[in-house]
């Protein structure tokens, strides 16, 4: 006798709950030259392609900020990056269904002849004052304002 969905044996399998979201913790690089903010592009594709951000990446289990700083700097760049301290902490829900926890890092870099892999479409120095937010990942434009404004 062959068993079917419908049959009492299956009554017990319930379907999955749908899963909360997980915040994902991420590091981004503040890396300031002669006044100048680097920003790197994402590529193109998904809700968040094309838009500008601070370098930087998942933190993965096990991980700090820092060393997770020095990690995706190498990964993503090829240049060595030295975290100097943490400047703020910030949490954004985008309406896509990603929540994001940033650590903001100031750190400097040992080049600036960067050698990026496919997760960087391009990179710019831009004054913090000059950065057309519009264009900039949502998680990162209120540190940046507080940036532009000094803070």
């Amino acid at each position: 006798m062959s068993e079917t969905i419908g049959d009492p044996v299956h009554a017990h399998v319930r379907p999955h709950a749908p899963v909360a979201p997980r915040r994902i913790e991420v590091a981004a690089a503040v890396i300031l030259r002669e006044g100048r903010l680097l920003l790197t592009q994402r590529p193109p594709g998904g809700p968040l392609g094309l838009q500008w951000e601070l370098p930087g990446g998942k933190i993965e289990p096990g991980e700090t900020a820092t060393h997770a700083i020095v990690r995706e700097i190498r990964e993503e760049l090829g240049v060595l990056a030295t975290p100097r301290q943490t400047l703020a902490l910030h949490t954004h829900d985008y309406p896509h269904g990603l929540e994001v926890e940033i650590t903001f890092v100031e750190c400097e870099v040992d080049s600036t002849d960067f050698v990026p892999t496919a997760a960087i479409h391009a990179t710019a120095w831009r004054q913090p004052n000059e950065i057309d937010l519009k264009t900039v990942l949502e998680g990162d434009r209120d540190f940046l304002r507080g940036l532009a404004a000094g803070a």
